[in-house]
């Protein structure tokens, strides 16, 4: 079975390609499922079975950031995709935490990026997009096309080697590159290990302290005018 990873930023347009890309693989008759995971709430999963009637689930972080959650539960969510006899399993993610990647290796990794959302957009959200493999620029005919330049520069400044794909997805407009890609990706393999390095040290605010200033927590830490620095054993 293949695993392909989709993330990026809220409203870019994620599910939009997922269902185009579904489409696309049901008609070579190869079976695919759906998971996505959110935060606090989410119904793609059910419209995508009642559309495509293919496995989809829905899981829920909570507590936890999408891509912990993400990172914890993958294995759980390969296993079942396997058990439902799928060729290729599509997991969404919310993935908020822009220090953070969704992707695994020998997996594809694709982040979805709105092209309205700013000619800076590709600088601010880190291994999301520099560790993804292919780039999906969405509402692209919202955009000038000096803007459309501008931002495919910036997406290429800040991860040089990506694949950059450029979609109207709401007509299927620019879905056919992704789905070769697709198609060409290797099996998914046990034990599964995250691309890149997470990040540094355990956030105690993750853990739950409330109090405010670095005085009051340990770890890897930074103030106003210094740069990172570690306390604690």
């Amino acid at each position: 079975m293949k695993l392909v990873i989709f993330a990026g930023p809220p409203t870019c347009g994620k599910t939009t390609v997922i269902r185009q890309v579904i489409k696309r693989i049901i008609v070579k008759n190869l079976k695919p499922s759906f998971v996505k995971i959110d935060v606090l709430y989410a119904d793609e999963d059910e419209a995508i079975n009642k559309e495509f009637g293919i496995p989809a689930k829905k899981i829920y972080s909570g507590e936890l950031c999408p891509d912990h959650c993400n990172v914890v539960v993958l294995d759980e969510v390969v296993e079942w995709a396997e058990q439902k006899g799928s060729d290729y399993l599509f997991v969404e993610t919310a993935g908020l935490c822009l220090r953070c990647s969704p992707y695994v290796e020998k997996s594809l990794g694709i982040v979805v990026l709105e092209a309205t959302s700013g000619m800076n957009l590709p600088r601010k959200i880190g291994p999301m997009l520099t560790l993804a493999d292919i780039s999906v620029i969405t509402k692209i005919d919202l955009i000038s096309q000096a803007e459309r330049e501008v931002f495919r520069y910036r997406v290429l400044e800040a991860a040089k080697s990506i694949t950059i794909v450029e979609s109207n997805a709401l007509y299927g407009i620019g879905i056919d590159p992704i789905v070769k890609k697709i198609l060409k990706t290797e099996d998914v393999e046990f034990p599964m290990f995250l691309r890149g390095n997470p990040p540094v040290g355990t956030c105690t605010i993750c853990v739950g302290k409330k109090e405010i200033g670095a005085k009051n927590h340990f770890g890897v830490l930074r103030t106003m005018e210094k740069e990172l620095f570690y306390i604690g054993e």
